[in-house]
């Protein structure tokens, strides 16, 4: 494998969407979510592991995550596991990543890679990647992968490329936020539009330099630390500094801003793995058109439902149709799929009536 190859697999988010299984004890990268056998961490890790060596991949997650990971990721060593103090966005976890990588190897490349993703086809996954690589050890410049869109969502945010650029990875004109209805018709009509899946590849010493560039104050704040990266202060001077870091997203920080952004069409199938219903979609279902994850069901008149519960529960239906049906220990969710947008807010009423715990 490729020794200046490096990933930062991001693993601090809590996932609320899929409550009651993702908690902000246990969040749903910690999770089978598709009833595998495998966690989406671990998923996500076997994938950039293939070209990525094993001492090369960073977990970047929240300090409380830090035994999940370890027990889950065992062939990580502490010192890969990258713990933020505070929740600050993505600009300044992935600074700090960058630095560190940059004191390791100053020659290194690296993909920042969201943890809850599905990708199935990996071996087109890593030619995607390694083309990408290979650009940005060749240029100063910032790449990200691009789904091709199949129908107007409105559900993520897009990337607009030159129709001009016959290259393979094309120069970005700039990147749009989640549009409306209408708008996302006239992005597919236009042809030049991809979904943003939020996976970027850079050289460390490109995105340092855009950071000086464009976030000069965010850079001081991490480059103060060079010295302690690494060895037995980094986690001192991260505990005292990390907190006064601007809270902003990598996309605002610096992806907006850059004049050498390029985007690679993706030539593997994707699902961004955000809601429920985002998993109805991606799993096999039953002769009723019910998408079931370890129960056993006994389905009359119901259809369309996403279903489950603990290994091999029986759940009976009846008469329900396009519900999400979730049992977990003390929490049994029954919910519209039409209204899963709404699932945060419900999280939040059942923490001000029950407490915390169920959250």
């Amino acid at each position: 494998m490729n020794k200046n190859y490096y990933a930062v697999l991001m693993a601090g988010g809590v996932g609320s969407r899929f409550w009651p299984v993702s908690t902000s004890d246990n969040p749903k990268q910690f999770h089978d979510m598709l009833g595998t056998g495998t966690t989406l961490i671990q998923k996500t890790f076997q994938r950039l592991n293939k070209f990525v060596p094993t001492e090369n991949i960073l977990i970047l997650t929240n300090e409380r995550y830090n035994d999940l990971v370890l027990e889950q990721l065992p062939m990580v060593k502490q010192d890969q596991v990258v713990l933020e103090p505070a929740m600050r966005n993505t600009a300044p976890c992935i600074l700090y990543a960058a630095l560190k990588i940059q004191k390791m190897n100053s020659d290194g490349v690296m993909i920042v890679a969201p943890s809850d993703h599905w990708i199935e086809d990996e071996a087109a996954f890593a030619k995607d990647v390694t083309a990408c690589f290979e650009k940005c050890e060749q240029e100063d410049v910032l790449c990200t992968l691009g789904i091709k869109p199949t129908f107007p969502n409105t559900g993520f945010g897009y990337v607009e490329f030159d129709k001009t650029d016959d290259a393979q990875i094309k120069k970005v004109n700039q990147f749009r936020e989640k549009p409306d209805y209408e708008t996302a018709k006239e992005f597919l009509a236009q042809g030049n539009f991809l979904w943003n899946a939020g996976i970027f590849m850079w050289s460390v010493k490109t995105i340092v330099d855009a950071f000086k560039l464009h976030q000069p104050k965010q850079y001081e704040l991490f480059a103060t630390g060079m010295e302690a990266y690494n060895t037995s202060e980094e986690s001192a001077f991260i505990a005292e500094n990390y907190p006064k870091a601007e809270n902003i997203s990598i996309d605002y920080a610096i992806l907006e801003q850059s004049k050498a952004i390029y985007v690679l069409a993706a030539t593997f199938d994707w699902n961004d793995l955000g809601t429920w219903g985002s998993l109805f979609d991606k799993l096999d279902k039953d002769t009723s058109g019910n998408a079931v994850v370890n129960a056993q069901v006994l389905a009359e008149d119901a259809s369309g439902n996403m279903i489950r519960s603990p290994k091999d529960k029986i759940v009976v239906v009846d008469g329900l149709q396009d519900y999400i049906i979730v049992d977990k220990n003390d929490v049994l969710l029954i919910y519209p799929k039409s209204k899963e947008q709404d699932i945060k807010k419900v999280l939040n009423k059942v923490k001000d009536k029950f407490g915390d715990k169920y959250a």
